[in-house]
């Protein structure tokens, strides 16, 4: 089921070192739902419409400036929309001090004011992209995800078609686990970012044995806490009827995640067939790709070249004859 994090002011506060000037414990239960900041140039201004408030506010020098401008009375009227139940918090950059006014209404109504040393810049840019990660939507998808050739792997399929004996034989070629049976998934930016419930880390269930540590069994270097997934190879039992790709020129596949589309492969299930080899050749080949290097297309053109040289040696064997 898909679902959207949220970040309390104290997580943010233990990540980033903040220093507390205002508010006391109860006031870091406050939530951030929104990734982005808000630089209130417009609403120091008095303009507040079209604002989204339930972005954390940023204080840097040019708010500063205009805000030693205005008089007492403008500035006890903008830091009370400020920092009303909606705003999760304030931060102030370049360790600037923090307006009187302003921590005046912050101390009567608990709300949380933080100070730091970082640029105004520097200090968007690293809570966008925290924010970014711990709010980002999530989903859980049946599966084992593993790193093969530095690429993120996702094996999908029903029970039962081997997806954890297949990527114990990729972890004894040397290839690298993340998830097993359950992938947990977040999107960040446009990429789908994969990693284990911690109840299950480091764990691979094999039909037969039971459940095997895999740092334990092939050392701590077999193990990745997360990965992106570049691509999906999806397990399917064989069946004669089903026309699978041969050649490599049929339409392309993808798998729908979190808005992102996966490229797919299905490989079906049969004896004598090799899984771990065929996800290795695979993953070469998807590497390939991304080089530039479609060796699908290069037979396709090997045919066309072909069937032009047949024609025209056919036109010129029927002009001789003529």
């Amino acid at each position: 089921m898909e679902s959207e994090g949220k970040v309390t002011i104290r997580e943010l506060q233990n990540y980033f070192k903040f220093e507390q000037l205002t508010g006391n414990e109860d006031s870091l239960s406050r939530w951030v739902i929104v990734p982005d900041v808000n630089r209130p140039g417009l609403e120091l201004a008095g303009f507040f419409k079209h604002t989204e408030p339930r972005r954390i506010v940023i204080i840097g020098d040019k708010e500063q400036a205009y805000i030693d401008t205005l008089s007492v009375e403008i500035q006890r009227e903008r830091f009370e929309q400020l920092t009303d139940g909606y705003t999760p918090t304030i931060i102030i950059s370049h360790h600037r001090s923090c307006p009187e006014v302003l921590k005046e209404i912050a101390s009567y109504k608990n709300f949380p004011i933080f100070r730091t040393s970082m640029t105004t810049s520097r200090l968007m840019v690293d809570l966008v992209s925290f924010l970014d990660e711990r709010l980002a939507p999530s989903d859980s998808i049946h599966g084992v995800l593993i790193s093969v050739y530095g690429k993120g792997v996702l094996i999908c399929g029903e029970s039962g078609m081997g997806k954890s004996e297949t990527a114990l034989e990729l972890i004894r070629k040397g290839h690298v686990l993340v998830a097993d049976d359950r992938v947990d998934v977040v999107r960040v930016h446009n990429s789908i970012i994969g990693h284990s419930p911690q109840l299950l880390q480091g764990m691979l269930e094999i039909r037969g044995i039971g459940i095997i540590d895999v740092a334990k069994m092939f050392g701590a270097s077999a193990l990745l806490p997360s990965a992106q997934i570049d691509l999906v190879v999806s397990l399917e039992k064989f069946d004669s009827s089903v026309e699978y790709a041969r050649v490599g020129i049929e339409n392309e596949q993808f798998m729908h995640v979190l808005e992102v589309d996966l490229p797919k492969i299905v490989l079906p299930v049969k004896e004598g067939r090799t899984m771990a080899v065929l996800i290795e050749s695979a993953v070469t080949n998807f590497r390939l790709k991304e080089m530039g290097f479609d060796s699908a297309k290069e037979f396709e053109n090997r045919v066309y070249d072909y069937i032009e040289k047949q024609n025209v040696a056919n036109a010129a064997a029927e002009k001789e004859k003529e």
